[in-house]
């Protein structure tokens, strides 16, 4: 999968809302961050829009998606909160426009609809980050924040390690997010390919019963078997203990490498994941994963 050209001191990236709406001193305290990175944020319509629980109506947030992409000045696309709402937009993303123009892409939570339906449809990476209006904040982690500029501006992921809970190792393209989102793709037009990938899985919020119910979701739809390996990321306020039972009977049975408690997703530090990116899994070794990923072009 392509890796899109990556950012430089001075680019201008677009500032976008594509599901909840914002609060508006978070998001000028993210902008002031990204100033600080050397970056020329264009905040756009639905980062101060409001319409119910959305950043403006479905209207709004499609023009500024595809005025970001299109825009020739624009070299990256930062999403500034999760929510709810992104997945609305699928049915009418013009796919051609933004498969003709590969940006760095960041975001993660709500944000993994769009994930999933750019990597599969476009084919470059994407990145699941931090975001504008949530994790650039006074007190964000110094490791959000390394990890964060040394993917969009060397290309270079961090090397993460997790808790064996199936020794092995596999090697895939990296996808997945969010586990409400993974399994509100499933019957869909855009429903979540698994098939020879990493499947990474993130939730926060949810009860342990919650989190079984959409795991055996996935597990009925073919998911688990069809991944070449699993990645667990944060489940706060779950921890391993809590969620026991649905790894050793949902999860373990398929036999699959998979590595949990990794720092990436609604927690503190948050590491970015380049989503699309060929993944080697080793759950055999101290160290969890690395990241083969190629120069942009």
């Amino acid at each position: 999968m392509k890796m899109p050209k990556l950012l430089r001191q001075g680019d201008t990236v677009a500032i976008i809302a594509t599901s909840g709406p914002c609060d508006p001193e978070r998001l000028d305290t993210g902008l002031e961050i990204i100033k600080a990175m050397g970056l020329v944020p264009w905040v756009m319509e639905s980062c101060r829009s409001r319409h119910g629980f959305l950043a403006g109506t479905d209207d709004i947030r499609l023009k500024d998606l595809h005025t970001a992409f299109a825009a020739p000045d624009v070299r990256g696309i930062f999403v500034a909160r999760g929510g709810y709402g992104a997945a609305r937009l699928l049915p009418y993303i013009d796919f051609d426009l933004i498969r003709n123009n590969p940006k760095v892409f960041v975001g993660y939570s709500d944000v993994t609809a769009l994930h999933i339906a750019i990597n599969q449809r476009c084919g470059f990476i994407t990145f699941h980050g931090p975001m504008s209006a949530v994790d650039f904040s006074k007190e964000i982690h110094p490791l959000t924040l390394e990890s964060f500029k040394r993917m969009i501006f060397e290309g270079i992921a961090p090397p993460l390690s997790g808790v064996t809970i199936i020794p092995g190792r596999a090697r895939g393209p990296l996808t997945g997010g969010n586990l409400s989102l993974l399994t509100a793709s499933i019957g869909t037009p855009f429903e979540l390919d698994t098939r020879g990938k990493i499947l990474f899985i993130e939730e926060i919020d949810e009860e342990p019963y919650s989190v079984d119910r959409m795991l055996l979701q996935l597990k009925h739809a073919g998911k688990f078997k069809d991944a070449a390996g699993i990645l667990l990321g944060d489940f706060t306020p779950q921890t391993l203990e809590t969620l026991h039972i649905s790894i050793n009977e949902l999860i373990i049975p398929e036999k699959k490498p998979t590595l949990a408690g990794l720092a990436c997703g609604h927690t503190s530090p948050n590491f970015t994941l380049p989503l699309g990116a060929t993944v080697e899994l080793i759950s055999d070794l101290p160290f969890g994963i690395r990241f083969l990923l190629y120069p942009s072009k």
